[in-house]
């Protein structure tokens, strides 16, 4: 393996190896979230917004579309199906009347924390003996291809 940067074409292509690779991998384990729905009852949307909450603090609903790239009306249907079930509050916003904080409640704290437990348990069976390093460039390289389409408007 040669440590030099690729060259643009051949950038291109193996990072095309690597959007083939993300896909399925991203619908799989969307279904594996899906099959614990019968148990935890949280849906992977919603499973997504008690774990950014978890992860970043009362947040808006807007502020966790951007963060999660994903339209407000969609988040905002993933926090009022979440506040249904009691697992997020909205709470008043010093910095904007209008757009309530949306805090984790402590039965959403608990219900985030059984969901990433038990996805902890699946990603610990991943192989490959993979070392820190790996892991890291891993993520280093999805974080440079998501820069790529950071102007891509979600909202369609």
């Amino acid at each position: 393996m040669n440590d030099a940067p690729l060259p643009p074409d051949e950038l291109g292509h193996r990072l095309t190896e690597v959007f083939d690779l993300v896909g399925p991998l991203y619908r799989r384990a969307l279904r594996k979230v899906e099959q614990g729905e019968a148990v935890e009852g949280a849906s992977v949307g919603v499973r997504s917004v008690l774990d950014l909450l978890r992860r970043k603090g009362d947040m808006t609903v807007p502020q966790m579309a951007r963060v999660m790239a994903l339209s407000r009306q969609f988040v905002q249907r993933m926090v009022n199906d979440a506040a249904e079930r009691g697992w997020v509050e909205g709470v008043p916003n010093p910095a904007h009347q209008r757009s309530s904080l949306i805090r984790l409640t402590e039965e959403g704290q608990r219900l985030v924390t059984l969901v990433l437990g038990r996805e902890h348990m699946l990603n610990r069976q991943v192989g490959g003996d993979l070392t820190e390093a790996e892991v890291e460039a891993c993520v280093r390289v999805l974080r440079e291809m998501l820069k790529t389409f950071d102007h891509v408007d979600v909202e369609d």
